[in-house]
């Protein structure tokens, strides 16, 4: 047996073992980092079959983007596990009869595919001058230069996907304060600070003085004025 032959059972294993462990862990974080378990291992498989762009591909989207998103919003949720695992003998049935028929067709398109007469494909590398190339320069070359026009296409549609996501995040609500930066900008130098001009208001106390000593006073020009 080659080695890479028992790399590909060593990793088979750890995926089948971690995708089990997906769907029977209690904590749903736990589930979370088994799937990225299973993700490593899957993508250890396809660098077994040297497709090392699917392997990347499947590390950096999925373990790096789609992972990253289920663990904000597992942990960031107040998940009720046993509110979940209530009704969960109801769905018994109907998941192993969906599971018994992904089973079934598996096995038989494994089972044709082995049994099939084994014809050897048309390497059509060397006739379009990519002999020696890997299969990453060749999948980068044949999207750029045949499915430019797709490639483009799929990139409008999750450049809108992105912006519809922010606009329906970003929902002005009336118990929400948010700042908006383009009447701060109109806002002019006389309109932030205005002064008005308004009589002094006197304190009891200063009354009180003020009245005392026009009262003083009068007392002293009165003797003035008999003599």
């Amino acid at each position: 047996m080659e080695f890479t032959t028992v790399l590909f059972y060593i990793f088979a294993l750890l995926l089948v073992v971690s995708g089990l462990k997906v769907i029977t862990s209690r904590n749903p974080v736990s589930s979370a980092l088994f799937l990225v378990l299973a993700f490593f291992n899957a993508a250890a498989i396809w660098m077994l079959l040297e497709a090392e762009f699917l392997a990347i591909l499947l590390v950096l989207v999925y373990v790096g983007a789609v992972m990253v998103l289920f663990l904000f919003v597992v942990m960031m949720l107040d998940i009720n596990i046993d509110v979940l695992r209530k009704d969960f003998k109801r769905f018994v049935p109907m998941a192993t009869l969906v599971g018994a028929i992904i089973v079934i067709e598996t096995a038989l398109i494994l089972w044709h595919g082995y049994g099939a007469t084994a014809t050897a494909l048309r390497d059509n590398a060397a006739a379009n001058g990519m002999a020696g190339w890997s299969n990453t320069r060749v999948i980068g070359k044949i999207i750029y230069t045949d499915y430019i026009f797709a490639f483009e296409v799929a990139g409008l549609v999750l450049l809108v996907a992105i912006i519809a996501a922010i606009a329906l995040t970003t929902s002005h609500k009336k118990d929400s304060k948010r700042q908006n930066i383009s009447e701060q900008v109109k806002v002019r130098a006389q309109d932030r600070v205005r002064i008005v001009k308004m009589a002094s208001e006197k304190t009891a106390a200063t009354v009180a003085a003020e009245e005392a000593a026009a009262a003083a006073a009068a007392a002293d020009s009165a003797p003035a004025k008999n003599s």
